[in-house]
């Protein structure tokens, strides 16, 4: 790979045949030499999950120039670590992860591999984006989404972010009016568990739920702006520490 063109990390957590990596891939031609290095199938809802009791493997799947493509059978945090630490020739100059199918808005960050993907790429030191359309159909139209990614993708290779610092972003489906940057909207999942009976009727539980938005007039947050036909951009921190309580924690007499 030439040295003198910038290397972009292109990951994902739905796996590398799903449509988003795809229109992602597509995106991001031109603007530099491609490594894709995804999961092999589906690993939504791993966040930062990394294996440790099994052996990684991968195995390219396609080869064109200024293009190569692997597969992996770990999380989207284990494709990155394995990418970064063993495949790349250099540090890349920016990682991106998606396009998601549905929604990382929200708390959903917290639990999302997209984003546990672009986090793991941040505490690299890498530039990283984690992008997603909110329409969890395997066919989504990626356009609209797929060109944002393009144009923000460009703005943070010539701009750099922040250290400790990587962007969340989703993007409703359809045409949107704009992007706007946001805050992470307040909230959590709520009757997350719908109860039925195995052939054997016994109980089993499986994830469903809603979003319970505490801040719904807040204009300020991100699913505030997608309700509203608006790209959501999130600047989201690594440093997880509650730096306005450790003072008053400092005076605990432990």
């Amino acid at each position: 790979m030439g040295i003198d063109k910038p290397l972009i990390l292109v990951t994902n957590d739905d796996g590398y045949q799903a449509k988003g990596i795809k229109s992602l891939i597509e995106a991001m031609k031109g603007l530099g030499e491609i490594i894709v290095f995804a999961p092999d199938s589906h690993r939504s809802g791993m966040s930062s999950a990394i294996s440790t009791s099994q052996p990684l493997r991968a195995r390219v799947y396609h080869r064109e120039e200024g293009f190569t493509g692997y597969s992996c059978n770990g999380t989207p945090v284990d494709c990155v670590k394995l990418a970064l630490n063993e495949f790349m020739p250099r540090k890349p100059d920016l990682l991106v992860s998606g396009i998601n199918h549905g929604s990382n808005a929200g708390i959903s960050v917290i639990y999302s591999g997209t984003m546990g993907a672009a986090i793991e790429g941040c505490i690299f030191e890498v530039p990283s984006i984690g992008f997603s359309l909110c329409d969890f159909s395997p066919d989504a139209d990626f356009t609209v989404a797929a060109s944002l990614a393009r144009r923000l993708a460009a703005e943070v290779m010539k701009k750099g972010l922040p250290r400790g610092v990587c962007l969340n972003v989703n993007v409703p489906s359809g045409e949107i009016k704009g992007m706007k940057m946001t805050t992470q909207t307040e909230g959590k999942w709520v009757n997350e568990y719908q109860r039925s009976k195995d052939g054997a009727g016994r109980d089993v539980y499986w994830m469903t739920g809603n979003f319970e938005n505490w801040q719904a007039d807040n204009e300020d947050n991100d699913e505030w702006a997608l309700a509203r036909g608006y790209a959501a951009v999130v600047p989201v921190k690594i440093d997880m520490t509650a730096y306005d309580f450790l003072p008053e924690l400092k005076k605990w007499n432990l």
